[in-house]
């Protein structure tokens, strides 16, 4: 067998002879690449006696010191010829023939799946015959002559399957009665132990048990699709996998000379040279024959859809074939990424598929391609439906942007390669992580505003490129939808801790509603971009602040003045995270408060207990005049002397009184003409026991402990 990389550059008279008769080569300088990956006959090789040649996919190719080196090893033009070569290991020869068989499925079911396709060109010519015996270097052949025997060979198999039971229920009588002994009854002998026909070892029924056995591994494990007509017992599992491990060579090597007819010779060569790999087999080499995809990026493309994404069926036509002339690789529907209790948030995630070889790096114009996909999603929702769509799929509600706070959904987007770990050919190992080069590119239009509409997110992912083949080659339906459903949620757990590592995430709920909301439009700027609230969890708010930001410690003390703050994480439940901080912190008092220092406060409590009134003179000091602007708001009093703070909840609507309506109420600024009148509520003392010296010794600027001031009384509470 002789193998050629994709698009590698070879020197042109190293290939010549065999590259006759392909089209579609580019010759640079007197080099020859082929832009194809699949394999052909070519009857011209070895003096006429034909050879297969397999172009193998580009992503076996590593750029080493500006040399592309097959494995990162062998320079490819080393190893054209496969029998002849002698740097490949014994694993990375085997490695080579059974790529071959997933490379061919991969491309029949890509044929298969999509007819309308031009880039599948094929000339299916060639057959396992009686003819001649030549070397045939290609375990494809094998498993291809196997399947051919076993459509064309219906009847022979029924015909063995007569001969081998006719009669062998029939007593034989001569046997019987010289054998055994007859018991008497009325006369009548009745023997007990009747002799039947016996078989001798049936060396054809072995040799059929042991072809459907074989039929029944490649249509699991390749995918081939096969049919067995007969019920024999298989051999399977670890039985089988003694018979791939020497066994199945041995028991064929002790049945050999035990057939006569040709088509059971011709069986037994296929059966050995499956267990064996001698490459012998029967073919006619007259004419060509190749099966070739001229742009196997549009295959991988392929694999990686049916594996992971599209939901076409669920989605606007226009989404992922976008007004402006671009289509989107991968669009599917799943949960948001943030964190929230409403299961039927639910957002696009959007992938681009990059079929490169290895280490290769993304360019600046799939990049910037990229995002202008993701800002087509937003634009299209947005203008569309008012920001809202509801999908085929009733489960899920999509929202991409949230009215109250202006804040924008994040839209989980991401390129996703074909990788091959040289060091561990599997292709049982998904092996789905991070690229190792440069694998986050962000843009935005302001910092530390993850929830705005121009601030998009994208990663870079490696796949076992051998993993996703031989799955989409099998072509088992229940296989690929139980993988799709497994990697979109570890797609979205990566995606989200990518998002940990760079932003901070917190739940947020207001202490009072109306409060709440009236600190978020007066701060609305400076909350811009990090706030979002999906749909059905009206009350709390995910805040997000990156990681980095100088800001946060500030941000966060002023909004625990109003909201229940605690970090949540994304996989957290935000409602579960508020209960619990409620739960530690206890409910907490909201509104303002007037602050004052009393050296005698116990005293004065006793008199506000008796008539629940408090009166405090408006002087010229700074803080009286700030009080005469604010004492409409204030809700409660906060009496000192530097601890032991006493706190009265207010009745509504202060008002002002004269010197002479003052009576007996306990007051401050004795000798004014004006006073405010503070009607009392109750006494809060589980409110006192939260007040924190801290505050009480530093008040706000401006102000010293002796003056009176009006402030938000979660300022004074520790948290």
């Amino acid at each position: 067998m002789r193998i050629l990389i994709e698009e590698h550059q070879y020197r042109a008279e190293a290939v010549e002879n065999i590259i006759t008769g392909l089209t579609n080569l580019r010759n640079i300088k007197g080099k020859v690449s082929v832009n194809h990956v699949g394999y052909y006959y070519n009857p011209a090789l070895d003096d006429g006696h034909g050879d297969m040649v397999f172009i193998l996919p580009k992503v076996l190719l590593q750029d080493v010191e500006g040399e592309e080196l097959l494995f990162g090893k062998y320079p490819p033009e080393q190893v054209i010829n496969l029998a002849e070569q002698q740097l490949l290991t014994p694993q990375e020869y085997d490695f080579v023939y059974r790529l071959s068989v997933w490379v061919y499925r991969a491309i029949v079911v890509f044929r298969d799946a999509h007819p309308e396709s031009d880039v599948v060109q094929q000339q299916l010519v060639q057959h396992m015959s009686n003819g001649r015996l030549q070397e045939c270097n290609t375990f494809l052949d094998i498993l291809l002559a196997l399947q051919k025997f076993n459509r064309d060979n219906q009847d022979f198999f029924f015909f063995v399957l007569r001969n081998l039971h006719s009669g062998f229920n029939k007593i034989n009588w001569t046997r019987t009665i010289s054998k055994s002994q007859a018991v008497v009854q009325d006369d009548v002998p009745i023997y007990l132990h009747p002799v039947n026909k016996r078989r001798q070892a049936n060396f054809d029924e072995e040799l059929l048990v042991i072809f459907f056995s074989i039929l029944n591994y490649i249509h699991h494990y390749y995918g081939f699709p096969v049919s067995i007509p007969v019920n024999y017992e298989l051999i399977t599992g670890t039985r089988f996998e003694a018979y791939l491990n020497g066994r199945g060579r041995m028991r064929l090597l002790s049945i050999k000379n035990k057939y006569f007819s040709d088509k059971a010779v011709y069986l037994w060569e296929l059966c050995y040279a499956f267990f064996d790999l001698s490459r012998r087999v029967k073919v006619e080499a007259s004419n060509q024959e190749y099966i070739l995809v001229k742009n196997f990026n549009i295959v991988f493309e392929a694999i990686i859809d049916e594996l992971i994404g599209t939901d076409r069926n669920l989605l606007p036509k226009r989404l992922a074939d976008q007004s402006d002339g671009k289509i989107v690789d991968h669009l599917w529907i799943d949960e948001i990424l943030l964190p929230t209790s409403d299961k039927e948030s639910a957002v696009y995630y959007i992938g681009d598929s990059k079929y490169y070889k290895y280490s290769t790096p993304v360019g600046e114009n799939s990049i910037s391609k990229q995002f202008t996909y993701a800002q087509n999603v937003i634009q299209w929702s947005f203008d569309a439906l008012k920001g809202i769509t509801e999908c085929k799929d009733k489960q899920y509600k999509i929202r991409l942007r949230d009215d109250r706070t202006e804040g924008y959904n994040v839209l989980p987007n991401f390129f996703i390669s074909a990788k091959v770990d040289f060091d561990k050919l599997d292709y049982s190992v998904e092996n789905l992580r991070l690229h190792e080069g440069q694998n986050q590119h962000e843009s935005s239009q302001f910092s530390d505003r993850l929830f705005d509409r121009d601030t998009l997110l994208l990663s870079h992912y490696d796949v076992n490129f051998l993993f996703v083949l031989a799955m989409y080659a099998r072509n088992n339906a229940a296989s690929k939808q139980a993988w799709k459903k497994d990697v979109r949620k570890r797609f979205r757990e990566r995606v989200q801790k990518i998002l940990d590592e760079k932003y901070t995430f917190f739940a947020m709920k207001g202490y009072d509603a109306a409060d709440s909301e009236q600190y978020i439009t007066t701060h609305f700027q400076e909350l811009l971009g990090k706030l979002y609230r999906t749909p059905n969890d009206k009350s709390i708010y995910t805040l997000a602040i990156e990681r980095k930001s100088d800001g946060e410690g500030t941000l966060l003390q002023e909004l625990r003045k109003h909201f229940y703050v605690t970090e949540c994480k994304l996989e957290d439940n935000p409602q579960d995270k508020i209960d619990e901080k409620i739960a530690q912190q206890g409910q907490v008092p909201v509104g303002k408060c007037v602050v004052i220092d009393d050296n005698y406060c116990e005293q004065t409590a006793e008199q506000i207990r008796k008539n629940y009134r408090y009166a405090i003179g408006l002087g010229d000091t700074p803080g009286s005049l700030a009080l005469a602007e604010g004492f409409m708001s204030v809700r409660y009093l906060v009496l000192h002397k530097l601890r032991s703070p006493i706190v009265f909840e207010l009745k509504s609507g202060p008002h002002l009184i004269t010197a002479a309506q003052l009576g007996d109420t306990p007051h401050k600024m004795k000798g004014q003409e004006i006073y405010i009148l503070f009607q009392i509520e109750t006494e809060k003392p589980d409110v006192a026991d939260k007040i924190s010296l801290f505050a009480l010794t530093h008040p706000p600027k401006g102000y010293t402990i002796r003056n009176s001031y009006v402030t938000d009384i979660n300022s004074m509470i520790q948290m």
